[in-house]
């Protein structure tokens, strides 16, 4: 049997989970056939000895899945599943405008010019034209962020807004940054409960008896803190990676990094995911 705390936990996180799929229509249905899809991959993946494929039996008694259904999904692999490349793109993008000094500076995004004709001074164009690996008209780039709320166009100087790190609209967009940051979060969390040796930093401040002022007050030092720590380790990451990557194409597959900072509020009144009940 499971610990009854490890269910306890998946019930509070399955809530706003659930809240949000019947907001979408995902229906219970449709998530059974997702989860038993998952559950297959994941056993194939993760739980085989000595990488020997698992037979349906095995896989049947990790999961508890039907040995039809098995074969069944073995069969048909989900078409979907990319990643959404403006959006993955779009944070290259912005990680490049943030980290380096060409295009920042004292810790801020400066304002670039749409085109540049002077070598010494980058451009918007000279940006996507670093980081693109593809030919792609640095103005296709800008009215996509100019849409979406990550950057604006004043004096033909392309204006990184404050927070860009995530999309303020698009859908498609959040919802990439969605599934990437929590499914980060989540293995970060399983592996600190499995015990690794070296646990992933997962800590947050929790107070539940605060008033509105105090909430905003909180909330804006939370967007201040948290930018100026996001913005800090871009710098650092995006430096190393230019000087590791020589490195890692000799010796084979880098390692990845996914540094996130959330916060959120509610009233306690509305009974949404508060208190410590499931």
């Amino acid at each position: 049997m499971p610990p009854a705390r490890l269910v306890d936990a998946v019930r509070r996180i399955m809530r706003p989970l659930v809240r949000l799929l019947i907001s979408y229509q995902l229906t219970y249905p449709l998530l059974i056939r997702i989860l038993k899809s998952v559950y297959v991959e994941v056993a194939e993946s993760e739980f085989s000895v000595d990488k020997a494929p698992l037979s349906d039996s095995r896989i049947n008694l990790l999961t508890g899945i039907h040995r039809k259904d098995i074969k069944k999904l073995r069969n048909e692999r989900p078409a979907s599943g990319q990643p959404v490349a403006a959006a993955s793109l779009g944070a290259q993008l912005v990680a490049e405008w943030l980290g380096s000094d060409r295009f920042a500076g004292g810790g801020e995004p400066r304002a670039l010019p749409l085109k540049t004709t002077d070598p010494d001074v980058p451009g918007f164009d000279t940006l996507v034209a670093e980081v693109c690996r593809q030919d792609i008209r640095p103005r296709v780039i800008l009215d996509e962020w100019i849409q979406l709320g990550v950057a604006r166009l004043a004096n033909d100087h392309v204006v990184l807004n404050t927070g860009a790190f995530t999309p303020e609209h698009g859908f498609d967009e959040k919802v990439f940054f969605f599934g990437k940051n929590l499914q980060d979060h989540i293995a970060a969390g399983a592996d600190n409960l499995r015990g690794r040796e070296s646990p992933h930093f997962d800590r947050s401040v929790y107070y539940d008896s605060l008033g509105p002022g105090s909430i905003k007050e909180l909330k804006d030092l939370a967007n201040e803190l948290g930018m100026q720590a996001l913005t800090r380790l871009n710098r650092r990451a995006l430096a190393l990676q230019k000087a590791d990557s020589a490195r890692s194409a000799r010796n084979g597959p880098g390692y990845r990094i996914n540094f996130g900072i959330f916060n959120y509020t509610t009233s306690k009144r509305t009974g949404k995911d508060s208190g410590e009940e499931g």
